[in-house]
């Protein structure tokens, strides 16, 4: 039995698009296959603390130095996230286009299961992902449109961001389904959110664990 990790982060509730679309997104990977366990962590409610002197502490090596009783309850919070997201095979994340970046809540998530030791490691080569062998689908969402242009591609940090992050965690399937220029009007989002089904089905219905390469819309 395969495991899928649901993951939203949008703020806006049951306004959101990408919360819309990473429960097709989940409802259609099930569709194909059908024996996958689902787990869901909603950011937005269950928000981890921002990185600070006290949730480093999974940085400090086993008996370098005494945990205070805050960094054992945050080194808590870190390993419960970064041993739900190894033990999925599937990962979808719904992540909007927040100021050109992501939520801080994703980012939170983030920094708390980008591990050395656990999802990474630096060798005499440089850096390696411990983190491979997944399949992470994305629910992209944006006002505007940044995909069709040098000046737009240069101004988002949002996928880009997480091909990059996930690419370093040793992750190369990595899938997006995209909905843009959802504020630029009913039509506008209407074929956005056309294109996002038809991504939708080519990226739940396809073989697990394929380069993006070759699922690219």
């Amino acid at each position: 039995m395969s495991k899928l990790l649901h993951i939203d982060s949008s703020i806006l509730g049951g306004n959101s698009v990408s919360r819309q679309l990473t429960a097709q997104i989940v409802a259609s990977w099930r569709a194909a296959h059908p024996a996958t366990e689902v787990s869901y962590l909603d950011l937005a409610v269950d928000t981890p603390s921002h990185l600070s002197a006290e949730s480093l502490g999974f940085r400090v090596a086993p008996g370098a130095a005494e945990l205070t009783d805050m960094q054992k309850r945050e080194n808590a919070i870190s390993e419960a996230l970064v041993s739900q997201f190894l033990a999925a095979d599937v990962v979808v994340i719904g992540a909007p286009l927040y100021n050109f970046s992501i939520p801080t809540q994703l980012k939170a998530w983030i920094d708390r299961v980008a591990q050395v030791g656990r999802t990474f490691k630096y060798t005499e080569k440089g850096p390696m992902g411990l983190a491979g062998g997944k399949t992470v689908i994305v629910a992209s969402t944006r006002g505007g449109v940044y995909s069709t242009s040098d000046a737009g591609n240069a101004m988002e940090h949002q996928e880009s961001f997480l091909k990059t992050v996930f690419g370093f965690l040793g992750v190369t399937d990595v899938r997006f389904v995209r909905a843009e220029g959802l504020a630029m009007g009913e039509a506008a989002k209407a074929a956005a959110l056309a294109a996002a089904q038809a991504d939708t089905v080519a990226h739940t219905q396809s073989a697990a664990n394929q380069p993006e390469a070759a699922l690219a819309a």
